[in-house]
């Protein structure tokens, strides 16, 4: 099968000089997954181009957790983020799911047009919607075909604002998403300790808190397949 990963095109947040950009072990991680049991994982972002990447997510021990340093020095590897298709380009159709990653990127062009039509055209056609982190940002104000949101009376999780404070970024964020997808989803629930893994699934739908919850989401994903 074949899954259609999204990575955020952004690569600063808007109030300070703080870099970010995708989180790159919440791809490799579920692309590892995934891959190992045969399935191919392709690699989109909101705008194409070269995906930024989080520099805190490239540090130790970031880096070694899951073998994502491994990934980071395999140049055949990163070419991948090289020169990523537009989200908008690509064709929907030929893909069994999509996997939205994460990075605080995420929470300024995930919540954009084009990202809560790609969600909706997955959801409608039945197939898998995941993410993971701040990825769940997508799936924010999405609106499916007979009119109803994708959330509506879904269980799911993503990043808290207690790990925004553990990760002292609570004051750069554009908004809570704990809150917002505690707002629009019917159960918004949390792991009982910050930064562990925390999957929820429901349906054809599945989240992950944190970071650590990657690999745990594309565990999920191979179950619903």
């Amino acid at each position: 099968m074949k899954f259609l990963a999204v990575a955020t095109s952004t690569y600063r947040y808007q109030t300070s000089g703080y870099r970010t950009g995708l989180w790159l072990g919440e791809y490799t991680h579920f692309y590892d997954v995934l891959t190992e049991a045969g399935h191919t994982v392709d690699l989109a972002s909101v705008q194409g181009g070269v995906v930024p990447l989080d520099p805190v997510s490239l540090m130790p021990p970031v880096i070694g957790m899951g073998d994502t340093d491994k990934r980071y020095e395999d140049g055949e590897f990163m070419k991948r983020l090289d020169n990523t298709p537009a989200l908008a380009d690509v064709d929907k159709d030929s893909y069994d799911g999509i996997y939205l990653t994460g990075g605080h990127g995420t929470m300024y062009d995930f919540t954009s047009e084009t990202v809560r039509e790609a969600v909706a055209s997955f959801a409608d056609a039945g197939k898998i919607v995941s993410a993971v982190c701040h990825g769940p940002a997508g799936l924010l104000n999405v609106t499916l075909a007979d009119g109803s949101k994708l959330l509506d009376g879904k269980k799911v999780t993503g990043f808290t604002w207690a790990e925004e404070k553990v990760a002292r970024r609570a004051d750069n964020v554009p908004f809570s998403l704990e809150d917002e997808l505690g707002a629009q989803a019917g159960e918004y629930s949390k792991g009982a300790v910050p930064m562990t893994e925390h999957v929820v699934v429901d349906g054809l739908l599945v989240t992950g808190q944190n970071p650590m919850s990657a690999a745990g989401v594309g565990k999920a994903v191979l179950e619903l397949i």
